[in-house]
């Protein structure tokens, strides 16, 4: 199972990246490239090139390894209305500069579009492992849910280890004040949450509307939890978006969603995310994985690390679900533009967390955050 991001001809793109390497490059380096297949295992937004670049410098041949992340063309129907390039790469470099946090060290910049049609920058290429996100990595068949309870422990711990390392930045609301959404309100989490009403405003151009997100979106609006909180928020905190060496991260990936705010947006998308994959697993009756990234021993792992007591996550768990409803919602309008499934009647049933987000639906109008 592959999910189609885009209709680029990579048979040109070898040679409009040797060009503009050599623009990049000392005089007489005659780049060349070697491309290699996307990342089709993992990520639901960023078109993603992978390639070798070879070229001679001081009468020696270099070498090196790039990833090359791309904004989605309009016409591939792009996940996120818009793609703040170099808010990502600003991130990840200051991100390296004030934490012991891995991130993929980012290289050259092209804001234009002019070379692939759409703007991107490079980043080094890392060596190890990511948890498949197609099929998930809880299905089975994979290093991650083959491996050892001990290993699949350490694996959830250094991840919260590295999540804490990312809460631990000093003055993110200044470091990363670029982050902060641009949305109307009079607190980070204000700002964030009209941010994701804003996101499923998007969606609904190109499908009909979800009673369940509206409904969500509205309790959440009238129950907003006071907090004026500003960490720095990876905003796709998820496994899929970590490389592994291990069982240990060497790489966090994937900025695009990346803002400020209180630190259980992230807690909660790493958990949540976890529990999306699990709901799948029981609609095709598989075994899955219950007994990791239980909620109760994230928390406790954080807590510990941190010394930062975390209360009910139910007000994020919500948010978090609102969130993959509109991921989702795109994904599944992005597949009906390629061809690869039909319009269905229900839009609802393109939200693969739907049991899931319907259960957490129930009784919230009793439940105070």
């Amino acid at each position: 199972m592959k999910l189609q991001r885009t209709s680029r001809d990579m048979a040109v793109v070898p040679g409009a990246l040797a060009r503009w390497l050599a623009t990049k490059l000392p005089e007489g380096a005659e780049p060349t490239v070697t491309l290699h297949s996307g990342i089709d295992a993992n990520g639901m937004s960023s078109e993603t090139l992978v390639f070798d670049a070879a070229w001679w410098e001081d009468g020696e041949q270099r070498t090196a390894e790039y990833v090359a992340r791309v904004v989605p063309s309009a016409e591939d129907f792009p996940v996120l209305e818009t793609y703040a390039l170099q808010h990502q790469f600003d991130t990840m470099r200051i991100v390296g500069e004030l934490s012991d946090v891995p991130v993929p060290r980012v290289g050259f910049m092209e804001p234009s579009g002019e070379v692939l049609g759409m703007p991107f920058f490079l980043m080094d290429r890392l060596t190890g492992v990511v948890p498949p996100d197609v099929m998930p990595y809880n299905f089975g068949g994979n290093w991650l849910f083959d491996a050892s309870p001990a290993d699949q422990r350490r694996l959830q711990d250094s991840t919260v280890k590295a999540l804490a390392g990312l809460h631990a930045i000093p003055a993110a609301d200044e470091a990363f004040a670029f982050l902060d959404p641009k949305q109307a309100g009079a607190t980070a989490l204000q700002r964030n949450l009209a941010r994701t009403r804003a996101w499923y405003e998007f969606a609904v151009r190109d499908l009909e509307r979800s009673p369940l997100i509206e409904r969500a979106l509205t309790w959440l609006e009238s129950t907003l939890p006071e907090t004026t909180e500003s960490v720095l928020v990876w905003g796709d905190a998820r496994l899929g978006n970590v490389m592994y060496v291990d069982f240990e991260p060497v790489g966090v990936l994937d900025w695009e969603m990346a803002s400020i705010g209180p630190r259980e947006l992230d807690l909660s998308w790493l958990i949540f995310a976890h529990r999306v994959f699990e709901s799948m697993t029981t609609t095709f009756g598989l075994p899955g994985m219950p007994d990791f990234m239980r909620e109760e021993d994230v928390v406790a792992e954080y807590a510990d690390l941190t010394g930062t007591p975390i209360g009910d996550l139910l007000w994020y768990h919500v948010h978090s679900a609102v969130n993959w409803g509109v991921l989702f919602m795109r994904t599944g309008a992005r597949s009906i533009h390629f061809g690869e499934i039909e319009r269905p009647e229900d839009i609802e049933s393109l939200m693969h967390h739907r049991s899931l987000f319907e259960s957490l639906l129930g009784g919230l109008d009793e439940v105070a955050p």
